[in-house]
């Protein structure tokens, strides 16, 4: 299933989209797609109703991100080796853990904003996880896929000068306002099948940038979740960035950074498109 959340910002309304792609109204189960609903068997309630829920015309509304704000956004950062190659650091061997402020999430096709003084904004497509079960020390790998509830499109937006030149705190350069637009919906694990088998591309202004694949990640989603749950207690509704390929403007290439006026789309197999203009802040 796909769920996503329509309207204005701060009013967005909960929908699923089912087979034939119309949209349905989840209001009558929920009124809100956050950590709660998830925790509460949230999916498995949608797909027991599916039949039963109203069709909403949604044409023209503006889609905000799948889940309400999460309690928590994780990051893993170097986890293609194509990327860390271009960045010219070591591939990790453990993965690279950061954080961003829950609040840099918009909806898919919002606005980016380059910050004030910014010379060095990025783009990095990215497999987000959205988590429908708590992980609290999971016993193994094998163990991930009970806690995942599914999986977005996310763009990781960086700005490098801030978050490799400023001091090398990474969480100062990912954390700007606007900077991780996400979904456009939540596309439920079963629905997504394997998460080590999807294309990713990028593209700005109609010239692809980034164009790689899930299964070359240095350590996988159900190692991530796994490997995360061991350092901190991941609660439903919370999101992880899986990494980004290689493509980045801060790799060896010459690819320019993001300026006012650009656009930018994301795709990732299976979990759709989502496109924004940037702006300036």
């Amino acid at each position: 299933m796909r769920l996503l959340r329509v309207g204005d910002p701060g009013t967005e309304v909960p929908v699923v989209l089912d087979e034939a792609g119309h949209a349905r109204d989840l209001r009558p189960l929920t009124s809100q797609i956050g950590g709660d609903f998830l925790a509460d068997g949230g999916v498995a309630r949608v797909r027991d109703a599916l039949a039963s829920l109203p069709e909403l015309d949604v044409t023209g509304l503006r889609i905000g991100a799948p889940v309400a704000r999460p309690g928590a956004l994780v990051c893993i950062g170097l986890n293609y080796s194509d990327h860390a190659a271009e960045t010219a650091v070591q591939p990790p061997s453990e993965p690279v853990v950061f954080m961003k402020n829950t609040n840099t999430v918009v909806g898919p096709n919002d606005t980016v904003l380059v910050p004030r003084k910014s010379v060095k904004t990025d783009y990095e497509v990215e497999l987000a996880v959205v988590l429908g079960a708590t992980a609290r020390y999971l016993e193994s790998p094998d163990d991930a896929a009970a806690v995942i509830a599914g999986y977005a499109i996310s763009n990781d937006v960086s700005e490098r000068e801030f978050q490799i030149e400023r001091g090398g705190q990474w969480t100062k350069g990912k954390s700007c306002e606007t900077f991780n637009p996400l979904g456009p919906w939540l596309v439920t694990a079963d629905e997504v099948g394997d998460p080590q088998a999807l294309g990713l591309k990028l593209s700005v202004n109609g010239e692809v940038r980034q164009d790689g694949n899930t299964k070359n990640m240095l350590f996988g989603v159900h190692h991530i979740i796994w490997y995360l749950s061991q350092f901190m207690v991941l609660e439903p509704g919370d999101v992880v960035n899986t990494g980004t390929p290689a493509g980045v403007a801060l790799g060896v290439n010459d690819f320019g950074y993001l300026r006012e006026g650009d656009t930018v789309e994301l795709a990732i197999d299976r979990l759709g498109v989502q496109r924004q203009r940037v702006g300036q802040a």
